[in-house]
């Protein structure tokens, strides 16, 4: 009983962490939001659709988009500086990053307004060891996606195709991330 009571206890914190998230950026139109009872799990409804064609920063003023990436397995972790759970989540990706190294690549894509300027505060050089911030700014690839909330992550296959997709955290060290994966 004490399990069943702590495990409702962790879900209804996480919601309203990804709730908490949710108003982001002040000024910012909501996309729809990803039904609740998908938050914090693996949503495949989506698999097999293209990665949208958005462009989004690898350092400032060097444009990139997913297409550059084909041909390798790709996790965006949309993500900010102004979300806790974001932040709580970043360092079992860098080891995650650092695990999967040549058969997977992380890319954290920052949607904060300060731009480069939070992102480098938060990733201050010696921090993470694999992972390499991205920035989308104004924010193309969260709405394209319909992410309401953050962090969102969303994997794709080596042809750009999305596999899967979770609004909120996953325990990204489980066994059911590694067999998804």
């Amino acid at each position: 009983m004490g399990v069943e009571i702590a495990r409702l206890l962790i879900a209804g914190m996480a919601l309203i962490s990804v709730s908490a998230c949710e108003a982001g950026d002040k000024g910012k139109a909501a996309a729809p939001q990803a039904s609740a009872a998908r938050i914090n799990s693996i949503d495949r409804s989506h698999a097999g659709s293209p990665a949208p064609d958005v462009v989004f920063e690898k350092a400032p003023g060097v444009e990139a988009r997913l297409a550059d990436f084909r041909g390798q397995r790709v996790l965006v972790n949309l993500w900010a500086t102004w979300c806790a759970p974001c932040l709580a989540e970043m360092p079992a990706l860098d080891g995650l990053a650092a695990a999967k190294a040549g058969k997977l690549l992380i890319l954290p894509i920052s949607q904060d307004i300060e731009g480069w300027r939070a992102v480098n505060k938060f990733f201050k050089p010696g921090r993470f060891k694999t992972l390499t911030p991205l920035l989308d700014q104004p924010g193309s690839f969260a709405e394209r996606m319909g992410a309401r909330g953050l962090p969102m992550s969303i994997l794709y296959d080596a042809q750009g195709r999305e596999v899967w997709r979770v609004a909120g955290t996953l325990n990204w060290g489980s066994a059911e991330v590694a067999a998804a994966l």
